[in-house]
């Protein structure tokens, strides 16, 4: 049995083995060292280099210029104060740039330079463009040369050289807008810029224009210590204070009261106004004794009986408008919501840490992303459009005014000729005078109506008003014997 049970047993099964994995390389566990050990020393190497910039950029912010030479205020060459503002000095130079925009804008235009006028390139004739022009203006020097506006670079040569020099004898006064006039002011004042303003309005341009030896430069808008904006035309200072008197501001010193945000606008409406020369001594005046918009500033002439010139075909007294974008800028919506000229003529840029004014003062069309875009939130196509459908029917209607006043001209002229004596003339006279008034307010505005629309198309709604009702003061004229050929004449032209 014992031998049968021991047959019958299952042997019992062997244990198995110990199954071990298979050994990992010893290559993997360094090469994870390495990757850990260089990415914790790359973003060591990242964090210190981000510190390093964060630190410079920081310094840059805190440190804007170099103080490379010693600025005085009679440190007058925009050069030496490059020395300390490369960047500001960099965009200024930039002002040679003739680009045209489709409503505004230079094209070069060259020329053969001559004794008389060196100039090698010019901007396009307004004349030639267009020829109303000559009309509108007849009798004055503007219907001889008239050339569309130019970078800040070319606005001394281009008052120096213009044929209009040749037609009339222009007054030192022409300074104020046409150069770095601060230091011909304190020289000639000794040390009193309203004594020097003075001084410089008497003089013939030719004299005048010895005094002075840059276009605009940085001493005209900045002190020379503390780099704030500052006025240095007096005839601005005595213009904003009519203003803000009529806004109950009693005693206002632009340099002592204005906001900086304000003082971003009023450096450049120092020129960029409309104004008059009063008097044998040519005082040179903004004629804001009434306000600024263009009714205030008609009824300012009419009161004081200021005319520029006699118009050569009707006789009329009449007015030539001069630049009146910040008047015209005044009754927009951007000037409303406290936007300034520089905010969007000379918008900030970036370089490095610094937020730098740019120098290169030109149309905001060009800068669409600096000038517009930081509060506009449209593409630049967009905005370009929005911009330029403003200009072009501001343009369209401009045309409809000129057209007018045109044809009030010459019905003035046939009438004069026809016999028609002052006296019979004088109404006609008087609405050719506010027409001519208001729609050159708008033609020498130089945005196209984009500073204020609405304002820009009442003014060339007006005037093509007074056009209208000038005609139609002429057919109450006594019917004299050359008067009758006269009226039947304008009828046919009605007809036609």
């Amino acid at each position: 049995m014992s031998e049968d049970n021991n047959q019958n047993t299952a042997p019992e099964p062997e244990p198995k083995a110990e199954q071990t994995p298979p050994p990992r390389p010893r290559m993997f566990g360094v090469k994870v060292v390495a990757i850990v050990a260089f990415a914790s020393f790359a973003a060591a190497i990242l964090g210190l280099g981000l510190l390093t910039n964060i630190f410079e950029r920081q310094q840059e912010a805190r440190n804007p210029f170099f103080r490379v030479v010693e600025l005085t205020d009679e440190t007058y060459e925009p050069e030496v104060w490059g020395k300390n503002f490369p960047l500001q000095y960099d965009s200024y130079l930039r002002t040679v740039d003739q680009v045209r925009t489709r409503f505004g804008g230079s094209e070069a235009i060259p020329r053969t330079p001559t004794d008389a006028d060196p100039r090698s390139i010019v901007a396009q004739s307004r004349l030639e463009d267009d020829p109303r022009l000559k009309t509108m203006w007849d009798g004055y020097a503007f219907a001889v040369d008239f050339r569309e506006e130019r970078g800040h670079a070319y606005m001394l040569d281009d008052q120096t050289f213009t044929e209009r020099q040749k037609v009339v004898q222009q007054p030192g006064s022409c300074i104020n807008c046409h150069a770095s006039a601060y230091p011909a002011y304190m020289k000639l004042g000794d040390g009193d810029i309203m004594k020097g303003f003075h001084a410089l309005n008497k003089m013939p341009w030719s004299e005048a224009r010895q005094e002075v030896s840059h276009p605009v430069s940085c001493i005209d808008c900045h002190d020379s210590q503390t780099m704030a904006l500052r006025i240095t035309r007096p005839a601005f200072m005595n213009g904003i204070k009519l203003v803000k008197g009529l806004e109950g501001v009693k005693d206002y010193d632009v340099n002592r009261d204005a906001t900086r945000q304000e003082m971003r606008s009023f450096v450049c409406a120092q020129c960029h106004v409309e104004y008059y020369f009063r008097g044998e001594e040519k005082e040179l005046v903004y004629p804001w004794h009434k306000g600024m918009k263009v009714e205030n500033i008609l009824e300012y002439f009419d009161e004081v009986g200021h005319n520029d010139w006699t118009h050569a075909q009707t006789g009329a007294g009449v007015l030539k408008a001069q630049h009146p974008e910040f008047e015209m800028f005044s009754q927009g919506i951007h000037a409303r919501a406290g936007v300034s000229c520089a905010d969007c003529h000379m918008p900030y840029e970036r370089e490095g840490a610094m937020k730098v004014s740019s120098h290169h003062v030109r149309s905001p069309l060009l800068s669409i992303n600096t000038s517009c875009q930081t509060c506009h939130k449209g593409t630049e196509e967009e905005l370009l459009f929005r911009a330029e459908t403003i200009q072009e029917r501001t343009y369209k209607l401009r045309s409809i005014a000129m057209d007018a006043l045109v044809q009030l001209i010459e019905d003035i002229t046939a009438a004069r000729k026809a016999g028609a004596s002052d006296a019979e003339l004088a109404d006609a006279r008087s609405y050719q005078r506010k027409a001519q008034f208001y729609v050159d307010f708008v033609e020498a505005e130089n945005s196209m109506g984009f500073h204020a629309p609405q304002e820009a198309t009442r003014i060339l709604g007006e005037s093509i008003n007074f056009s209208r009702l000038g005609q139609v003061s002429l057919r109450n004229v006594k019917m004299s014997t050359g008067m009758v050929a006269f009226r039947s004449s304008l009828r046919n032209d009605r007809r036609n």
